[in-house]
């Protein structure tokens, strides 16, 4: 790998990091611990192990799609910043903002913006699009999750 290459390997994973760093700073607390939540429910230690492997994922992604084709990949990757700004607005949303309901519409978001990475990475890159297909899995299991909370969580939630 060359130093360009590399360069835009550190890249793609400071984009993802920088993604994944709202989870870290608006974190779950007490008010979290509190919602009921249906038997499903991943336990806490899954979601850092998970989000961790899923964004290097997206990122070496990312990556594979600009080595492969430069700059006319940039309609696709594209998508991709604006899916890596939707899922760094979900936690906003979710976590700091306590909004559950407003971050089930935008997981729903999130989710499209996914799938159309996923279309516009595979005639680019078809390994690119597997690699992020786990990506969708999860983020589905994570709208799932959402309307779940909605739904046994009919009224408003604590602002504290």
């Amino acid at each position: 790998m060359n130093l360009a290459s590399f360069i835009a390997l550190g890249g793609f994973l400071a984009m993802n990091f920088a993604a994944s760093a709202t989870g870290a700073i608006f974190r779950p607390g007490d008010w979290y611990a509190a919602l009921r939540k249906p038997w499903w429910t991943p336990p806490n230690l899954a979601f850092p192990i998970v989000w961790s492997s899923l964004f290097l994922a997206n990122a070496v992604a990312g990556w594979l799609v600009w080595q492969t084709a430069g700059l006319a990949a940039l309609p696709a990757l594209v998508l991709y910043v604006l899916s890596l700004g939707l899922n760094a607005a979900w936690s906003y949303l979710f976590f700091g903002l306590r909004r559950i309901r407003w971050a089930l519409a935008e997981v729903a978001l999130l989710w499209l913006s996914i799938a159309a990475v996923m279309l516009a990475f595979w005639p680019i890159r078809p390994l690119a699009t597997l690699l992020i297909a786990p990506y969708l899995v999860w983020v589905t299991i994570a709208a799932l999750l959402n309307l779940r909370l909605v739904q046994l969580n009919p009224g408003p939630v604590s602002r504290a």
